[in-house]
């Protein structure tokens, strides 16, 4: 929904019949995860996607419907449909989509939070007692605004709901009527707006600054950093976020102390030096993040692990680490070396194989 909140802001403001569509579930092949959204203002233009092209003539339609009854609704596409050749979808794939009157009480302060870059999740009733549908609850680590229609479903989506805010997900969370842990009947999308993962880039070379741009370009806060000022400067790395000079363990170790780094947190060691890697590495692998790859032939790769085991390191701790960096691509230059570590990374994340497509079997977007 981010894609879409500052037209959505200015519709709400302006008092405009919108109507706003949000996935709320997905299934097999669906292009976009659950969270993506169109909304369609009242000059009848349109911004964002919740299907990459395949239903968007069809919610569309249903944008323009509910902005004119302010009646919100929940349809389902997808290749079990009748008609789901004609909406896009014969490929396969479902998804579920809520759709409503753009614009609720609660909006100026999620927009207001979400600017601040403060962890905020949006909490919206896409199932349930007809009165309750459509209500919201904003919540933000410590605080809550906004309703959805009975306190103990309050309490209990709020309570949960900070869980995904955390992890930076969205999802449904499913309750009884009236916010029951055990039951069925009320269905609540949590819509994460969690500050940009971070990528911790360690060396400031070449193959950095490639890394660096294609990690601006997959969402994450880049911060580039080296101990030697003369590398580590602004011009030679515009793609990133950060450029910090300072020894990359002593570094890492303030900003975990500091609480910044999370577990969507991915570390990238390109600094070829023991007396940098190592450090930074035994400190890596000691926190929870993502995803640690160093870069290294096998012969560096080798002299690494004996370091870190000398350094006390658990084998189950070395296993974390990704070395060599980057997949198997034949990569030759810092780009496609870049694209490799990224591959790598999305790789892990969603748990692909990094095999070709076109040499496997079953649906593209398996749910891992």
């Amino acid at each position: 929904m981010r894609e879409v909140l500052d037209e959505l802001v200015a519709a709400w403001r302006q008092g405009e019949a919108a109507g706003l569509a949000t996935v709320t579930a997905t299934w097999s092949s669906a292009p976009r995860r659950p969270g993506a959204a169109m909304l369609v203002r009242a000059d009848g233009a349109a911004t964002g996607s919740v299907s990459g092209g395949c239903v968007e003539g069809a919610v569309y339609e249903l944008c323009r419907e509910t902005a004119a009854s302010g009646e919100p609704r929940t349809a389902s596409f997808g290749v079990s449909d009748d008609d789901a050749f004609e909406v896009g979808l014969p490929c396969g794939g479902t998804l579920d989509v809520f759709v409503e009157p753009a614009g609720f009480p609660e909006l100026g302060r999620l927009a207001e939070l979400v600017a601040a870059g403060t962890p905020v999740a949006l909490l919206t009733c896409v199932e349930g007692p007809p009165e309750r549908i459509g209500r919201h609850l904003v919540i933000t680590p410590d605080a809550r605004f906004g309703t959805l229609g009975h306190d103990r479903a309050d309490d209990a989506a709020a309570d949960d709901g900070r869980g995904l805010l955390a992890a930076g997900r969205t999802g449904i969370l499913r309750y009884g009527p009236d916010g029951q842990r055990r039951g069925s009947g009320l269905s609540v999308l949590v819509t994460s707006f969690a500050p940009a993962a971070r990528m911790l880039v360690f060396g400031a070379t070449d193959h950095a600054a490639a890394v660096a741009r294609i990690g601006s370009f997959l969402g994450y806060h880049v911060t580039v950093c080296d101990a030697r000022p003369v590398f580590a400067t602004v011009s030679r790395f515009p793609e990133a976020d950060e450029v910090v000079v300072d020894w990359p363990h002593r570094y890492l170790t303030a900003e975990a102390a500091a609480g910044r780094i999370d577990p969507r947190t991915v570390l990238c060691v390109l600094t070829h030096d023991p007396k940098f890697d190592v450090p930074v590495l035994e400190a890596a692998l000691r926190l929870p993040v993502a995803y640690v790859g160093a870069m290294g032939s096998r012969r560096t790769h080798d002299d690494r692990l004996k370091r870190l085991r000398e350094a006390g390191l658990t084998a189950a701790e070395l296993d974390r680490l990704a070395s060599p960096i980057g997949l198997d691509l034949g990569a030759r230059t810092p780009e496609e070396t870049a694209v490799s570590i990224a591959a790598e990374i999305v790789a892990l994340r969603w748990q692909g194989s990094g095999s070709r497509l076109a040499a496997t079997d079953g649906p593209i977007h398996a749910d891992r």
